[in-house]
């Protein structure tokens, strides 16, 4: 029953895009992450995905990517990221999900998910707007710290002993150090926060390790060299 995360898969195995494109590590690596994956995460484990999953745009066309996603050991619960365009509505996906039996995946968007005793919630988060002339990144922005706060109460409702909160953009702001969904996971007592988004020389300057009495940890799969990260 143990909880592993591992995000930014990038999958575009029905597709033509390839992330080898971005570097070596990239080279293989759908193999490397299902081997690598398979040797430590058990079929009575979960893993949480936070965004982006799938390169394709509809949902009909990450068919391929869901199919490499089931066939991994664990149950799988996933969240948006900013590249998961296929997003659609909740019906719709579990329509995708059932109609393919994708039977080891399931999609969070304004709940949350229970696992022994530890609630998941969380959200897509975005990118923190620092100027005026960001109106339309602050509607955003605010419509996911309303996202958070729905999932966080969905989640206190099931009274486990824990909640974690997954999010695909960091939750402080990298330039300024402002942290609105922090203040937020601190009202509902959340100790450990995993996110994903940043690769490459970002993960420099990734916000790690203990933040006002929450545990960061970036799980973006580059970064953990395609190994999903004990969580719990």
């Amino acid at each position: 029953m143990a909880i592993f995360a591992i995000s930014d898969l990038h999958l575009s195995l029905g597709g033509d895009k390839p992330m080898s494109v971005f570097g070596d590590k990239w080279e293989n690596y759908t193999d490397k992450m299902m081997q690598k994956w398979n040797s430590i995460v058990t079929e009575d484990d979960l893993v949480v995905i936070p965004g982006d999953i799938s390169w394709a745009t509809y949902i009909e066309d990450a068919i391929a990517d869901f199919s490499y996603i089931n066939a991994l050991n664990g149950k799988k619960i996933i969240f948006k990221g900013n590249h998961d365009y296929w997003w659609t509505t909740p019906s719709k996906m579990s329509v995708f999900l059932k109609g393919n039996n994708f039977d080891s995946i399931e999609i969070i968007q304004n709940k949350s998910f229970v696992w022994g005793d530890v609630t998941i919630c969380g959200t897509r988060g975005w990118t923190y707007p620092s100027t005026a002339g960001m109106s339309e990144d602050r509607k955003i922005f605010e419509r996911e710290k309303q996202r958070l706060i729905l999932s966080l109460e969905d989640g206190v409702s099931k009274r486990t002993k824990e909640l974690i909160v997954a999010m695909h953009y960091p939750p402080v702001d990298l330039t300024t150090g402002a942290s609105d969904f922090i203040d937020i996971m601190r009202e509902y007592n959340v100790k450990t926060c995993i996110y994903g988004h940043l690769h490459a020389v970002s993960c420099a300057s990734a916000p790690m390790g203990n933040i006002d009495g929450i545990s960061l940890k970036l799980v973006a799969c580059d970064h953990l060299n395609f190994t999903p990260l004990l969580i719990k």
